[in-house]
C-alpha cells in the first residue's frame, strides 16, 4: 500500500479523482437501524453526495420489516452498476435498487442474504479453505454477515470484469458485519480500492465490559485466548481479515486506534472522527423557543409521574439525562449512579433551592409500561381537558358579565359563574388522581428487576424519589418517540428540552450523545475514554465553546471520578437561567465544528490513500 510520509504533506482528493472513480459504502446498518452506524452513515450522505454527486451508492442487506417505510424502489440506473445488477439477478440472487428515503435520498443497493439461506454452506466452506476462518451453524448473524459479504464481493467482481467501466472503483466497508467480502476482493486481486473502519473492535467491547483495568491491561492482552474465551473467534477472525486485507484500515477515534493495534495487529492509516448533518439540528434564529417548548412537553411527563403524590417547582428544576445502549460499565451508569446519590447530598447540605431530575434513556428488556403511570397520565390529561373546558366556559361567562354590567367597573365573584357540576367533577378527578404511593422509578415493568443493575444501585443508595430529595430518578427501559404514550415527542426533542447531558464513559470508541447535545445547544459532561471527548478535549477551548465538560477517568479511581462528576453537576445547578441562556447561545454557536462539511474532509483523506494504493 502506498502510505503518506511526511514529505507527502497534505493527501487531498482532487475534482479529478471524484470524476474518475465510484465511491461505494458498505455497511450492515443502511437502511437497517441497529446502533451507531446507522447514525454515522445517515447524518453523512448529504455533504457525501454534495461532494461525489452520481458517483456515490450505499450498499447494505435487504430486510423487508426495515425497508417498508425507509426504502423506495426505482428502476435500475443506467450504465455499468444497472447491468451489473440484472446479472447478479440472472445468476439467482435477489438485489434491490432504489432510494433510502432519508436526506439526499442516496443511490441505494440492498442485497437478500436470506434468500440465499441455501447457499450459506457453500460459503462457510469457501471461507475455511480461502483464509481459515470457521464460522458456526449456531451464530446467526454472522452466517448472515458473511453471505452478504459474499453477495457484495460478488457485486464489486461483476463490475470490475466490465471493459466499458472508465472509472476506479472504491468500496468503504463499516463493521465486521459488512466486511467479510475485503478478504476475497483481495484474494482475487480485484481491481477494487478498499476502506475498512471499525468503529469499535468487538474484542475490546467484551473486555472492556469484563475487565475495570481494559486500558491498563491492553498490550498484555493474548487476543485469540480471549477470543476463544468469549466465544467470538470467529468475528475477531474476520475483523483481523478485514483489517489487514484493506488497503486504508481507519478508525474513528485515537482512543480505539490504540485498541486496533494491539487487538487487531494493524495501526489505523487515518482517523476518521464522527460527525452529523448539522443543518437537521440548525435552529440558531428560535432555539431557546424551541428548548421552552419541548422542556414544557417534559414537564407535563414530570407532572404525571411526581404531581400525584407531591410537587415542587417546575421553573426551578433541572433536567440532566443519560442515553445509550445497556451497557452498565462501559456507558458510565455506574458512575452517573454514584455521582448522583453524591449531588443528591451535596445539593441537601448546600440547601441549593432547585429539584434534579435525572433520567436514564437505555433500551433493557421489558414486559410492559407500568399500567399505574398510564393511567395516572391519562387522568392528568383528563383533570387538563376539564380545566380547558372550565377556562373557557369562564371567560365567556365572565366577558358577558362585564360588559352588561351598569358601569363596566364591576368586579363580580367568578366562581359564582363556573357551572357546579364541572367543578364536582374536577374534583372527583383530581381525588381519583392523587395517591399516596411513591412515585416510581422505573416506567416499565422490567422483565428481571431483581437482576438489574440500575435498580440495585438506587435502593441500595436509598434514592428512590423520596419527597425531600434533591435529585429525582426516572429509569425509561426504552426508546422515546411520538408513538410512546408517556412522552408523545421524538428523542431529539426531548435533548433540546433538557438541561445537561451526562455520559462519562469508560468504553466508547466515539459517542455521539454528547456530540448530538452540542449542536443542539445543550452542554454535556463525557470523558477522556469516550473517542468524542479525548478528540474535543485535546482542544480546551474548543470544548469550552461546545459546552463539552471532560472528566478524567484514565488511570483514575472510581471513587475519584465520580467525586468529580458529581461536583461539575453540582457547579452546574447553581448557574441561574440568563448563564445558562449564554452558554447555549456559545455552544450553537460552535456547533459547525463537528458538521460533516467540516469533518468530512477525514474521509477525502482516506479515498485519496486508498487511490493511491497498489
Amino acid at each position: 500500500m502506498r502510505k503518506r510520509n511526511e514529505e507527502d504533506g497534505d493527501v487531498l482528493l482532487t475534482a479529478e479523482d471524484i470524476n474518475s472513480s465510484i465511491l461505494f459504502e458498505v455497511a450492515w446498518e443502511v437502511c437497517n437501524q441497529v446502533g451507531g452506524i446507522y447514525t454515522v452513515i445517515q447524518s453523512k450522505v448529504p455533504a457525501s453526495i454534495k461532494k461525489w454527486g452520481d458517483n456515490y451508492f450505499v450498499i447494505g442487506p435487504y430486510y423487508n420489516n426495515q425497508v417498508s417505510t425507509i426504502f423506495e424502489s426505482e428502476p435500475d440506473p443506467e450504465g455499468c452498476v444497472g447491468e451489473v445488477l440484472k446479472q447478479m439477478r440472472e445468476k439467482g440472487f435477489q438485489v434491490h435498487y432504489g432510494r433510502w428515503l432519508i436526506a439526499g435520498k442516496p443511490k441505494t443497493i440492498l442485497f437478500d442474504a436470506c434468500a440465499i439461506e441455501h447457499l450459506w454452506g457453500n460459503f462457510k466452506y469457501l471461507y475455511w479453505e480461502h483464509h481459515g476462518i470457521s464460522i458456526p451453524d449456531n451464530d446467526d448473524l454472522a452466517n448472515k454477515g458473511l453471505a452478504f459479504g459474499f453477495l457484495v464481493f460478488e457485486f464489486f467482481r461483476l463490475l470490475a470484469e466490465r471493459e466499458d467501466l472508465d472509472q476506479q472503483i472504491i468500496g468503504h466497508f463499516h463493521e465486521w458485519l459488512a466486511s467479510a467480502g475485503i478478504p476475497e476482493i483481495r484474494r482475487f486481486e480485484l481491481p477494487v480500492k478498499t476502506v475498512f473502519t471499525t468503529h469499535a473492535t468487538m474484542l475490546g467491547r467484551y473486555l472492556a465490559m469484563n475487565d475495570s483495568q481494559f486500558y491498563d491491561n491492553l498490550p498484555f492482552y493474548d487476543w485469540q485466548k480471549e477470543a476463544n474465551h468469549f466465544n467470538i473467534r470467529h468475528i475477531v477472525d474476520i475483523e483481523r481479515a478485514a483489517a489487514h486485507g484493506s488497503h486504508v484500515f481507519s478508525t474513528v477515534s485515537e482512543i480505539t486506534s490504540a485498541e486496533c493495534e494491539h487487538l487487531l495487529g494493524r495501526k489505523p492509516d487515518v482517523i476518521l472522527p464522527n460527525g452529523l448533518n448539522i443543518e437537521r439540528f440548525e435552529v440558531l434564529h428560535r432555539f431557546q423557543n424551541t428548548h421552552l417548548e419541548n422542556k414544557q412537553k417534559i414537564n407535563e411527563f414530570v407532572m404525571g409521574h411526581f404531581f400525584n403524590n407531591y410537587s415542587f417547582d417546575l421553573d426551578n428544576t433541572l433536567y440532566f439525562f443519560t442515553s445509550g445502549r445497556f451497557e452498565f460499565y462501559n456507558k458510565g451508569y455506574d458512575l452517573t449512579l454514584e455521582a448522583l446519590a453524591r449531588l443528591n447530598w451535596k445539593m441537601k447540605e448546600a440547601n441549593i433551592d432547585k429539584t434534579v431530575v435525572f433520567f436514564f434513556i437505555t433500551r433493557n428488556p421489558y414486559s410492559s409500561i407500568n399500567p399505574g403511570l398510564l393511567q395516572a397520565r391519562a387522568l392528568l390529561e383528563e383533570i387538563q381537558r376539564n380545566c380547558d373546558d372550565v377556562q373557557k366556559s369562564l371567560a365567556k361567562l365572565y366577558f358577558e358579565k362585564m360588559i352588561s354590567s351598569r358601569n363596566g367597573v364591576d368586579i363580580c365573584d367568578m366562581t359564582e359563574l363556573v357551572d357546579e357540576y364541572k367543578l364536582i367533577r374536577l374534583r372527583r378527578n383530581l381525588k381519583s388522581w392523587r395517591t399516596n404511593q411513591m412515585p416510581p422509578v422505573v416506567t416499565h415493568n422490567l422483565i428481571d428487576e431483581g437482576k438489574d443493575p440500575i435498580m440495585n444501585f438506587l435502593k441500595m443508595a436509598h434514592l428512590l424519589n423520596y419527597a425531600e430529595d434533591k435529585v429525582k430518578v426516572v429509569y425509561h427501559p426504552d426508546f422515546i418517540s411520538t408513538e410512546n404514550p408517556l412522552w408523545r415527542m421524538e428523542y431529539y426533542d426531548f435533548v433540546r428540552g433538557c438541561h445537561l447531558g451526562i455520559f462519562p464513559s469508560y468504553y466508547e470508541p466515539w459517542g455521539y450523545t454528547p456530540l448530538e447535545c452540542c449542536v443542539s445547544g445543550l452542554p454535556s459532561v463525557t470523558s477522556d475514554l469516550s473517542g468524542f471527548g479525548a478528540y474535543v478535549g485535546s482542544d480546551p477551548e474548543k470544548a469550552e465553546h461546545a459546552g463539552v465538560d471532560v472528566i478524567s477517568r484514565q488511570h483514575r479511581s472510581m471513587a475519584d471520578a465520580a467525586e468529580d462528576l458529581a461536583n461539575r453537576m453540582f457547579e452546574f445547578t447553581k448557574l441561574d437561567r440568563r448563564e445558562r441562556i449564554v452558554q447555549r447561545n456559545r455552544i450553537v454557536e460552535s456547533s459547525y465544528m463537528f458538521d460533516w462539511q467540516e469533518l468530512g474532509r477525514h474521509y477525502d483523506e482516506a479515498h485519496k490513500l486508498a487511490l493511491m494504493s497498489r
